[in-house]
Protein backbone atom coordinates (compact mmCIF):
# COMPACT_ATOMS: atom_id res chain seq x y z
CA UNK A 1 0.00 0.00 0.00
CA UNK A 2 2.51 2.09 0.58
CA UNK A 3 4.04 1.85 -2.82
CA UNK A 4 0.56 3.50 -4.24
CA UNK A 5 0.66 5.54 -1.52
CA UNK A 6 4.35 7.23 -3.18
CA UNK A 7 2.30 6.81 -6.75
CA UNK A 8 -0.87 8.53 -6.26
CA UNK A 9 1.19 11.81 -4.48
CA UNK A 10 3.74 11.88 -7.45
CA UNK A 11 0.67 11.83 -9.74
CA UNK A 12 0.86 15.02 -12.01
CA UNK A 13 -2.90 15.69 -11.86
CA UNK A 14 -2.45 16.08 -8.04
CA UNK A 15 -0.08 18.26 -8.06
CA UNK A 16 -2.23 20.70 -10.31
CA UNK A 17 -4.60 20.61 -8.15
CA UNK A 18 -6.26 23.02 -5.91
CA UNK A 19 -8.30 21.30 -3.53
CA UNK A 20 -8.38 18.53 -1.59
CA UNK A 21 -8.60 14.47 -2.52
CA UNK A 22 -9.80 11.72 -0.37
CA UNK A 23 -9.67 7.67 -1.08
CA UNK A 24 -11.33 5.10 0.78
CA UNK A 25 -11.62 1.51 0.58
CA UNK A 26 -14.22 -0.64 2.60
CA UNK A 27 -14.59 2.08 5.29
CA UNK A 28 -10.80 2.60 5.80
CA UNK A 29 -9.20 6.04 4.25
CA UNK A 30 -6.31 4.75 2.47
CA UNK A 31 -5.07 8.30 1.20
CA UNK A 32 -5.94 12.11 1.61
CA UNK A 33 -4.49 15.44 0.32
CA UNK A 34 -4.82 19.12 -0.13
CA UNK A 35 -3.07 21.68 -2.40
CA UNK A 36 -3.78 25.19 -3.16
CA UNK A 37 -5.46 28.06 -1.88
CA UNK A 38 -8.94 28.23 -0.13
CA UNK A 39 -8.87 31.99 -0.74
CA UNK A 40 -5.94 33.17 -2.77
CA UNK A 41 -6.10 36.99 -1.37
CA UNK A 42 -5.21 35.96 1.99
CA UNK A 43 -3.47 32.90 0.89
CA UNK A 44 -5.37 30.86 3.17
CA UNK A 45 -4.62 27.18 2.10
CA UNK A 46 -6.74 24.34 1.23
CA UNK A 47 -6.92 21.68 4.30
CA UNK A 48 -8.15 17.74 4.29
CA UNK A 49 -10.91 19.88 6.48
CA UNK A 50 -11.89 21.84 4.05
CA UNK A 51 -15.52 22.96 2.84
CA UNK A 52 -15.93 22.47 -0.95
CA UNK A 53 -18.85 23.52 -3.47
CA UNK A 54 -20.15 20.65 -5.38
CA UNK A 55 -22.22 22.23 -7.91
CA UNK A 56 -24.50 19.51 -9.44
CA UNK A 57 -22.95 17.10 -8.05
CA UNK A 58 -26.15 17.76 -4.65
CA UNK A 59 -28.20 16.53 -7.16
CA UNK A 60 -27.98 13.65 -5.54
CA UNK A 61 -29.06 15.06 -2.66
CA UNK A 62 -32.36 16.64 -4.23
CA UNK A 63 -32.90 12.70 -5.75
CA UNK A 64 -32.53 11.05 -2.43
CA UNK A 65 -34.88 13.75 -0.52
CA UNK A 66 -37.36 12.81 -3.27
CA UNK A 67 -37.39 9.19 -2.62
CA UNK A 68 -37.61 9.73 1.32
CA UNK A 69 -40.93 11.56 0.41
CA UNK A 70 -41.78 8.74 -1.73
CA UNK A 71 -41.34 6.08 0.62
CA UNK A 72 -43.02 8.10 3.40
CA UNK A 73 -45.90 7.74 0.71
CA UNK A 74 -46.13 11.48 0.34
CA UNK A 75 -45.62 11.14 -3.50
CA UNK A 76 -45.44 9.05 -6.49
CA UNK A 77 -42.77 8.39 -9.00
CA UNK A 78 -45.45 8.14 -11.60
CA UNK A 79 -47.05 11.09 -10.11
CA UNK A 80 -47.69 14.15 -12.78
CA UNK A 81 -46.01 17.16 -11.80
CA UNK A 82 -48.66 18.97 -12.24
CA UNK A 83 -51.00 18.04 -9.84
CA UNK A 84 -48.21 19.15 -7.28
CA UNK A 85 -47.43 22.25 -8.98
CA UNK A 86 -50.59 23.08 -10.82
CA UNK A 87 -50.00 27.20 -11.04
CA UNK A 88 -46.43 27.77 -12.36
CA UNK A 89 -46.68 28.50 -15.11
CA UNK A 90 -45.13 26.01 -17.46
CA UNK A 91 -46.19 22.70 -20.01
CA UNK A 92 -45.94 19.88 -17.69
CA UNK A 93 -48.07 17.70 -20.13
CA UNK A 94 -47.34 14.10 -19.09
CA UNK A 95 -44.06 15.10 -17.11
CA UNK A 96 -43.74 13.01 -13.79
CA UNK A 97 -41.30 12.61 -10.57
CA UNK A 98 -39.47 10.19 -13.03
CA UNK A 99 -39.15 11.90 -15.21
CA UNK A 100 -37.38 15.48 -13.52
CA UNK A 101 -34.97 12.82 -11.59
CA UNK A 102 -33.64 11.41 -14.76
CA UNK A 103 -33.77 14.00 -17.18
CA UNK A 104 -36.01 13.11 -19.59
CA UNK A 105 -39.18 15.68 -19.05
CA UNK A 106 -38.21 17.33 -22.44
CA UNK A 107 -38.79 20.65 -20.83
CA UNK A 108 -37.30 23.68 -21.62
CA UNK A 109 -34.18 24.25 -19.38
CA UNK A 110 -32.53 27.38 -17.61
CA UNK A 111 -29.45 26.66 -18.78
CA UNK A 112 -28.76 23.68 -21.30
CA UNK A 113 -25.29 22.36 -21.08
CA UNK A 114 -25.42 21.20 -24.51
CA UNK A 115 -26.17 24.41 -25.94
CA UNK A 116 -24.28 26.65 -23.74
CA UNK A 117 -21.19 27.35 -22.51
CA UNK A 118 -20.65 30.32 -20.18
CA UNK A 119 -22.76 29.88 -16.75
CA UNK A 120 -22.36 33.63 -16.38
CA UNK A 121 -24.93 34.55 -19.43
CA UNK A 122 -27.90 33.14 -17.22
CA UNK A 123 -27.39 36.47 -15.08
CA UNK A 124 -27.46 39.27 -17.82
CA UNK A 125 -31.11 39.83 -17.30
CA UNK A 126 -31.71 38.39 -13.82
CA UNK A 127 -29.23 39.17 -11.05
CA UNK A 128 -27.22 36.01 -9.07
CA UNK A 129 -27.73 37.80 -5.53
CA UNK A 130 -32.19 37.47 -6.67
CA UNK A 131 -31.53 33.74 -6.95
CA UNK A 132 -32.15 32.64 -3.46
CA UNK A 133 -34.92 29.80 -3.79
CA UNK A 134 -36.33 27.14 -6.05
CA UNK A 135 -39.26 29.51 -6.79
CA UNK A 136 -36.54 32.53 -7.81
CA UNK A 137 -35.59 30.79 -11.19
CA UNK A 138 -39.02 30.07 -12.72
CA UNK A 139 -38.82 33.30 -14.63
CA UNK A 140 -35.73 32.03 -16.22
CA UNK A 141 -37.28 29.18 -17.98
CA UNK A 142 -40.97 29.13 -17.65
CA UNK A 143 -41.27 31.04 -21.49
CA UNK A 144 -38.98 27.73 -22.66
CA UNK A 145 -40.68 25.69 -25.25
CA UNK A 146 -40.40 21.56 -24.36
CA UNK A 147 -37.91 19.96 -26.09
CA UNK A 148 -39.19 17.06 -26.67
CA UNK A 149 -42.05 14.56 -25.38
CA UNK A 150 -41.50 13.24 -21.59
CA UNK A 151 -40.11 9.92 -21.19
CA UNK A 152 -38.71 10.47 -24.88
CA UNK A 153 -34.92 10.43 -24.58
CA UNK A 154 -31.91 11.68 -21.95
CA UNK A 155 -31.06 15.29 -22.16
CA UNK A 156 -29.62 16.69 -19.15
CA UNK A 157 -31.63 19.18 -17.61
CA UNK A 158 -30.78 22.01 -14.30
CA UNK A 159 -34.69 23.18 -14.43
CA UNK A 160 -36.22 19.63 -13.90
CA UNK A 161 -34.05 19.58 -10.41
CA UNK A 162 -35.57 23.02 -9.72
CA UNK A 163 -38.96 21.89 -9.80
CA UNK A 164 -37.97 19.22 -7.48
CA UNK A 165 -37.19 21.19 -5.03
CA UNK A 166 -40.42 22.92 -5.68
CA UNK A 167 -42.03 19.68 -5.04
CA UNK A 168 -40.22 19.15 -2.00
CA UNK A 169 -40.97 22.72 -0.61
CA UNK A 170 -44.45 21.74 -0.97
CA UNK A 171 -45.30 18.65 0.49
CA UNK A 172 -43.01 18.96 3.36
CA UNK A 173 -43.79 22.91 4.01
CA UNK A 174 -40.07 23.64 4.57
CA UNK A 175 -37.45 25.45 2.85
CA UNK A 176 -35.69 23.25 0.24
CA UNK A 177 -32.17 23.70 2.23
CA UNK A 178 -33.91 23.11 5.76
CA UNK A 179 -35.46 19.75 4.47
CA UNK A 180 -32.39 18.12 2.60
CA UNK A 181 -29.83 19.47 6.00
CA UNK A 182 -32.30 18.05 8.71
CA UNK A 183 -33.28 14.94 6.91
CA UNK A 184 -29.77 14.13 5.10
CA UNK A 185 -27.23 15.87 6.45
CA UNK A 186 -28.24 15.47 9.72
CA UNK A 187 -28.53 11.44 9.21
CA UNK A 188 -24.96 11.07 7.75
CA UNK A 189 -23.45 12.94 10.62
CA UNK A 190 -22.22 15.79 7.77
CA UNK A 191 -22.08 18.29 10.30
CA UNK A 192 -20.23 20.27 7.83
CA UNK A 193 -22.10 20.37 5.15
CA UNK A 194 -24.52 22.88 3.90
CA UNK A 195 -25.87 25.30 1.51
CA UNK A 196 -24.13 28.61 2.32
CA UNK A 197 -24.32 32.25 0.38
CA UNK A 198 -21.46 32.83 -1.74
CA UNK A 199 -21.28 36.45 0.09
CA UNK A 200 -20.86 35.20 3.72
CA UNK A 201 -19.06 31.82 3.42
CA UNK A 202 -18.23 30.20 6.94
CA UNK A 203 -14.73 29.57 8.56
CA UNK A 204 -13.05 26.42 6.91
CA UNK A 205 -14.99 26.90 3.48
CA UNK A 206 -13.11 27.50 -0.14
CA UNK A 207 -14.07 30.26 -1.76
CA UNK A 208 -14.35 29.62 -5.71
CA UNK A 209 -11.70 30.97 -8.35
CA UNK A 210 -11.88 31.71 -11.89
CA UNK A 211 -9.04 32.14 -14.04
CA UNK A 212 -8.78 35.07 -16.73
CA UNK A 213 -7.62 35.03 -19.80
CA UNK A 214 -4.95 37.24 -18.91
CA UNK A 215 -3.60 34.78 -16.15
CA UNK A 216 -5.24 36.97 -13.37
CA UNK A 217 -8.02 35.62 -11.42
CA UNK A 218 -11.31 36.72 -9.67
CA UNK A 219 -13.73 34.94 -6.74
CA UNK A 220 -17.05 33.72 -8.19
CA UNK A 221 -19.29 35.32 -6.49
CA UNK A 222 -20.72 37.40 -8.94
CA UNK A 223 -20.81 33.81 -11.54
CA UNK A 224 -23.37 31.46 -9.55
CA UNK A 225 -26.78 32.02 -7.85
CA UNK A 226 -26.03 33.96 -4.56
CA UNK A 227 -27.05 30.40 -2.90
CA UNK A 228 -27.17 26.71 -3.79
CA UNK A 229 -30.64 24.77 -4.46
CA UNK A 230 -31.72 22.02 -6.00
CA UNK A 231 -29.68 21.40 -8.84
CA UNK A 232 -26.55 22.21 -7.01
CA UNK A 233 -24.17 24.13 -5.04
CA UNK A 234 -23.74 22.61 -1.35
CA UNK A 235 -20.70 22.57 0.17
CA UNK A 236 -19.05 19.84 2.22
CA UNK A 237 -15.83 18.44 2.97
CA UNK A 238 -14.04 15.30 1.58
CA UNK A 239 -15.41 13.47 4.91
CA UNK A 240 -18.76 14.24 4.48
CA UNK A 241 -19.12 12.97 1.16
CA UNK A 242 -17.21 10.00 2.42
CA UNK A 243 -20.21 9.92 5.03
CA UNK A 244 -23.01 10.28 2.69
CA UNK A 245 -22.07 7.82 0.54
CA UNK A 246 -21.45 4.80 3.44
CA UNK A 247 -25.05 6.17 4.67
CA UNK A 248 -26.61 5.60 1.67
CA UNK A 249 -24.70 2.89 0.97
CA UNK A 250 -25.89 0.92 4.20
CA UNK A 251 -29.07 1.70 4.06
CA UNK A 252 -29.23 4.57 6.49
CA UNK A 253 -31.09 7.20 4.17
CA UNK A 254 -33.41 4.70 1.83
CA UNK A 255 -34.62 1.33 2.50
CA UNK A 256 -32.57 -1.40 0.42
CA UNK A 257 -35.00 -1.57 -2.33
CA UNK A 258 -35.63 1.99 -2.97
CA UNK A 259 -31.84 2.07 -2.74
CA UNK A 260 -31.53 -0.04 -5.24
CA UNK A 261 -33.95 1.81 -7.78
CA UNK A 262 -31.63 5.02 -7.17
CA UNK A 263 -28.80 3.06 -8.21
CA UNK A 264 -31.08 1.61 -11.33
CA UNK A 265 -29.94 2.69 -15.07
CA UNK A 266 -32.84 4.41 -15.77
CA UNK A 267 -32.29 5.25 -19.16
CA UNK A 268 -29.12 4.96 -21.22
CA UNK A 269 -27.05 8.03 -22.11
CA UNK A 270 -24.54 6.59 -24.34
CA UNK A 271 -22.56 3.23 -25.44
CA UNK A 272 -20.70 3.21 -21.73
CA UNK A 273 -23.18 5.36 -19.27
CA UNK A 274 -26.43 5.73 -17.72
CA UNK A 275 -28.40 7.55 -15.11
CA UNK A 276 -29.71 6.63 -12.01
CA UNK A 277 -31.88 8.90 -9.63
CA UNK A 278 -29.40 11.89 -9.56
CA UNK A 279 -26.29 9.42 -9.91
CA UNK A 280 -24.54 8.29 -12.72
CA UNK A 281 -23.65 4.83 -14.09
CA UNK A 282 -20.50 4.23 -15.98
CA UNK A 283 -18.50 0.44 -17.28
CA UNK A 284 -15.17 1.29 -17.03
CA UNK A 285 -14.03 -2.73 -18.79
CA UNK A 286 -16.02 -5.84 -18.72
CA UNK A 287 -14.97 -6.47 -14.83
CA UNK A 288 -15.36 -2.68 -13.46
CA UNK A 289 -18.12 0.18 -12.97
CA UNK A 290 -18.40 3.26 -10.72
CA UNK A 291 -21.39 5.06 -9.89
CA UNK A 292 -20.13 8.68 -9.78
CA UNK A 293 -21.89 12.05 -9.28
CA UNK A 294 -20.11 15.62 -10.71
CA UNK A 295 -20.10 19.47 -10.69
CA UNK A 296 -18.53 21.89 -12.94
CA UNK A 297 -18.99 25.69 -12.63
CA UNK A 298 -17.25 28.46 -12.69
CA UNK A 299 -14.93 28.21 -9.79
CA UNK A 300 -15.93 24.92 -8.77
CA UNK A 301 -14.71 21.46 -10.25
CA UNK A 302 -15.73 18.45 -8.08
CA UNK A 303 -16.32 14.36 -8.56
CA UNK A 304 -17.19 11.74 -6.36
CA UNK A 305 -17.14 7.80 -7.82
CA UNK A 306 -18.24 4.74 -5.90
CA UNK A 307 -16.58 1.78 -7.45
CA UNK A 308 -19.15 -1.55 -6.12
CA UNK A 309 -16.17 -4.28 -6.93
CA UNK A 310 -14.31 -3.01 -4.41
CA UNK A 311 -16.03 -0.83 -2.07
CA UNK A 312 -13.55 2.33 -2.96
CA UNK A 313 -14.97 5.58 -2.95
CA UNK A 314 -13.07 8.59 -4.67
CA UNK A 315 -13.42 11.96 -4.20
CA UNK A 316 -11.86 14.90 -5.21
CA UNK A 317 -13.37 18.89 -5.02
CA UNK A 318 -11.96 21.84 -6.07
CA UNK A 319 -12.29 25.84 -5.80
CA UNK A 320 -11.32 26.38 -9.66
CA UNK A 321 -12.52 25.28 -12.44
CA UNK A 322 -11.56 22.34 -13.21
CA UNK A 323 -8.61 19.53 -12.13
CA UNK A 324 -11.35 16.87 -10.45
CA UNK A 325 -12.13 14.64 -13.77
CA UNK A 326 -8.79 14.40 -14.71
CA UNK A 327 -7.48 13.58 -10.99
CA UNK A 328 -9.88 11.21 -10.89
CA UNK A 329 -9.09 8.90 -14.46
CA UNK A 330 -5.54 9.37 -13.18
CA UNK A 331 -6.39 7.47 -9.78
CA UNK A 332 -8.39 4.92 -11.97
CA UNK A 333 -5.97 3.89 -14.03
CA UNK A 334 -3.51 4.05 -11.14
CA UNK A 335 -5.94 2.00 -8.65
CA UNK A 336 -6.60 -0.50 -11.83
CA UNK A 337 -3.75 -1.33 -12.55
CA UNK A 338 -2.46 -1.90 -9.04
CA UNK A 339 -5.13 -4.33 -8.87
CA UNK A 340 -7.00 -2.55 -6.08
CA UNK A 341 -10.55 -2.64 -8.01
CA UNK A 342 -10.27 -6.34 -8.69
Amino acid sequence: MMNVYKKLIALPELTHLEGAVSIHQQGEQIFSHANGFAHRGYRVSNTETTRFGIASGAKLFTAVAILRLVEAGKVALDEHVATILPDIGINLDGVTIHHLLTHTSGIGDYFDEATMTDFEEVFQDLPMYRLRRPIDFLPLFQDQKRQFTAGERFHYNNAGYILLGLVIEQLTKQPFSDYVTNELFAHAQMTQSGYFRLDSLPADTATGHIENEDGTWRTNHYALPIIGGPDGGAFLTASDMERFWRSLLTHQLLSESMTAQLFHPHVKVNDVASYGYGVWLKRLDASHEKWHIMGYDPGVSFHSAYYPQSETIVTVLSNTSDGAYALVQAIELLLLEKGIHT
